[in-house]
């Protein structure tokens, strides 16, 4: 017996079957394309095939999510822990490949675990101009007998050159004011609301306010791996402006590409696994409709379980 999945679980998991109409909304690229053909499109194929047939100087942000050295089953498609020098080889070559469709002006982010953040950091400085690494704490992950639970992933920030734009005041953080200072009876760099009290904060490369999404969240697939649309939406708001091309070469089920369509930005996403694209061709027509991002409202990100977007 198939136990039904409960009204409040709104994980999206639907067979490959049942998407045949979205499906086909992506595209496929096997010849030179005009970036028009492409644009806030999911791409269905290789990334590496897909890319030799895209307009060079295109992008103004990258972000990356690639496969971590592990072994892990994205439905169907087995992906094996391979050796260091491999996984390296792997790394430099979609930055090679990548590189091209970058503006001079362009942004890169690329996500990591800590074992393949040594890989990434080190092929990064060798074609692009090292910024930061951001680490962000999951508050999800196994526990281990015989070593310290893996609770925290990297970001690498990367450039293209020394010209590149941070929006530092579209990513402000509103905290809540545990012992509020006054000045002359008004609150000092601080606001006063009938929900608390809160400062607004410039980020640092430490993040502690992301959730993981989990089966109530409208943004949940059942994708093994997906990146949370908060997480996305402080790297496309600080590195890019409206209307400005944000590619991701590994999509999995569409995150990037969702978070860019709400935040105003244009995307190009590749993604390799129908299934997954199917399921990205579904929150790309949600996000027509619904442009909240959880955690992000009112031009500011909050805390962790402080502000909850309207549904």
């Amino acid at each position: 017996m198939i136990k039904e999945k409960s009204k409040k679980n709104k994980t999206i998991d639907l067979k490959l079957a049942e998407m045949s109409d979205y499906v086909n909304r992506c595209v496929n690229v096997g010849s030179p394309v005009e970036f028009e053909t492409i644009r806030n499109k999911m791409i269905l194929g290789d990334a590496f095939l897909v890319m030799d047939y895209l307009p060079p100087q295109i992008v103004d942000l990258l972000i990356v999510d690639p496969p971590y050295n592990l072994s892990k089953d994205y439905h169907g498609n087995k992906i094996l822990k391979t050796t260091e020098e491999e996984y390296r080889v792997f790394t430099k070559r979609w930055m090679e490949a990548v590189k091209r469709l970058l503006k001079p002006t362009a942004s890169i982010y690329v996500c990591s675990d800590w074992t393949s953040s040594l890989v990434i950091g080190d092929e990064l400085t060798k074609h692009f101009i090292l910024q930061n690494r951001i680490t962000w704490q999951r508050e999800k992950g196994r526990g281990s007998s015989n070593n310290w639970k893996n609770g925290l992933e990297d970001i690498w920030f990367a450039t293209m050159s020394k010209d590149y734009g941070f929006h530092v005041e579209d990513v402000l953080i509103r905290k809540k004011v545990v012992a509020p200072y006054r000045e002359n009876g008004l609150p000092k760099d601080w606001e006063e609301t009938p929900s608390g009290n809160f400062r607004n904060t410039h980020p640092s490369n430490f993040w502690d306010d992301i959730t993981i999404p989990y089966w109530s969240m409208v943004e949940n697939t059942a994708h093994p791996a997906q990146k949370p649309e908060k997480l996305l939406a402080k790297l496309i708001l600080a590195s890019s402006n409206s209307g400005e091309v944000v590619l991701d070469p590994f999509a999995g089920a569409g995150s990037t590409a969702v978070t860019a369509k709400k935040l105003g930005r244009s995307f190009i996403s590749i993604e390799q696994n129908p299934l997954y694209c199917g399921w990205a061709e579904i929150r790309l027509e949600q996000a027509d409709i619904d442009k909240t991002i959880q955690g992000y409202e009112d031009g500011v990100f909050w805390e962790r379980n402080t502000r909850i977007a309207k549904r």
